[in-house]
């Protein structure tokens, strides 16, 4: 297939392909900053993969784009690991050149890697070695540490074919219309940052990038600058419903694409309240983004879903007896063109099946519902308890913020659930919770203790990271 950027500077050249508060590029100045900054890289010629350590900018997305004129498969770390934990990501990836913005350049000086800023790179002399013209949809694009939720990450592969397959199913499932314009305020060292960047090419389409998510930048991109999509996870979800008041979005607004794990209730219930068109996803590193979403239709009838698998993707249910009938909950598996490969270095599953470690259950429709990680899973005397159902209620407390829940080990029952609160009000105390809690849930699942924190331990994306809480 031709070059996803070379065909897009021909179709769309004058279209807005980045678009940052201050700045943007059409798809053929990419096309060309990409192309040049590939031919000077090229002088360079690392013994091994190009990691990229960058939060979300222009010249990041310049320098990836970049590496697929070379053929060499993109790296990401995530940028609030630690120095030895880049250490040892690189060194599991196989890395030979890390590619970075100056914020980390003093701090990626400490690895045992070949570093090159940005910048550095930018004012070497250009290599006359010829660039790909063609993608070869077999071969790995990029590769991203799994995040991390339930213990050391992987590197997951993920081939052209993968995000080509993700980009197009995704767009069979939400359409595409010409006014699009998606927020990306996800890293881009994540896959759901990095799906964006993908869409944006494959569909002509401009993307409004922010460095970060933040609430008040995110809402004015929402207001004032045509964002019809933005992808989101709950804790920023819930904080773009409070800067949004009393407030309505344009009816141009089609929906926040809402991922990153089982969404409360309480949220998704506020947001209908307030008119904003939520649409769950389900997806992973290992899927490449999104192999489920709920369709817009349906996304008030069906609140609390994740949709139906997108067209070419499969899921079923199991348990330890076999494939669950409806409504009855067990590990989700997954098939499809958008699943990775594998890990890199890591014997592929012989199973053509991906099992996720999600637990879920479809409706009689066949709506998927995704209930919590098995790894999260408490079982306290027999009885199974999901700490996102906890997390739920507690969410519903005046004057609680934030909430997780995981497994305290127990001697009477093996396990026993605790909570981490993050609150906004002093008078709130604990045993208000537990007796709130009480009222609403089966004694087994009520937490047994209570524990009061400033903030909750989240990666990158602001996923809930619960094996820490433990």
């Amino acid at each position: 297939m031709e070059h996803w950027l070379n065909k897009r500077a021909v179709l769309s050249p004058n279209q807005i392909a980045i678009e940052t508060e201050d700045h943007s590029v059409t798809f053929l100045q990419l096309q060309q900053k990409s192309q040049q900054f590939a031919r000077q890289l090229n002088n360079l010629k690392p013994n091994g993969h190009i990691a990229i350590l960058s939060d979300n900018s222009i010249d990041m997305v310049v320098a990836f784009w970049a590496c697929t004129y070379i053929h060499t498969p993109v790296v990401f770390l995530n940028t609030r690991l630690s120095i030895a934990e880049w250490q040892q990501q690189c060194n599991d990836a196989d890395v030979g050149l890390i590619l970075t913005s100056s914020r980390y350049l003093e701090k990626a000086k400490h690895l045992h890697v070949s570093l090159e800023s940005f910048f550095a790179i930018k004012k070497l002399t250009i290599s006359e070695d010829p660039l790909v013209d063609e993608i070869d949809m077999e071969k790995v694009c990029s590769m991203m540490f799994t995040s991390g939720t339930t213990g050391r990450a992987k590197a997951v592969q993920h081939t052209f074919d993968n995000h080509w397959s993700s980009a197009v199913a995704s767009s069979l499932n939400l359409g595409l219309f010409p006014e699009d314009k998606w927020l990306a305020s996800l890293p881009l060292f994540h896959i759901g940052g990095l799906s964006i960047l993908i869409k944006s090419v494959i569909y002509g389409m401009p993307i409004y990038l922010l460095e970060k998510f933040d609430a008040e930048q995110a809402h004015k991109a929402i207001m004032e600058d045509q964002v019809t999509i933005i992808s989101v996870v709950a804790v920023t979800c819930s904080r773009l419903l409070e800067r949004m008041g009393t407030e309505s979005y344009p009816d141009s607004f089609r929906c926040m694409l809402l991922g990153g794990g089982p969404a409360p209730k309480p949220l998704l219930e506020q947001a209908k309240v307030k008119q904003v068109p939520i649409v769950q996803t389900y997806g992973m590193t290992e899927t490449c983004s999104q192999i489920a979403t709920l369709n817009e239709k349906d996304a008030l009838r069906k609140l609390g879903s994740a949709g139906k698998p997108l067209f070419t993707a499969s899921l079923k249910i199991i348990d330890e007896k076999g494939e669950c009938i409806p409504n009855q909950i067990g590990e989700i598996l997954a098939k499809g063109p958008m699943v990775s490969p594998g890990y890199y270095q890591h014997k592929k599953q012989s199973n053509e099946w991906l099992r996720t470690g999600d637990l879920g259950y479809f409706d009689e429709e066949g709506f998927l519902y995704v209930v919590d990680r098995r790894s999260d899973l408490i079982i306290s005397g027999g009885e199974n308890i999901y700490p996102a159902e906890i997390e739920e209620v507690l969410l519903t407390v005046d004057g609680v913020m934030e909430a997780g829940v995981t497994a305290q080990e127990d001697r009477e029952w093996g396990q026993v659930p605790v909570a981490y609160i993050v609150k906004n009000d002093k008078q709130i105390t604990t045993d208000h919770i537990k007796d709130y809690c009480k009222e609403r849930l089966a004694n087994f699942k009520v937490p047994k203790q209570i524990h009061f924190r400033d903030q909750l331990p989240r990666n990158a994306t602001n996923k809930l990271q619960r094996h820490k809480l433990k």
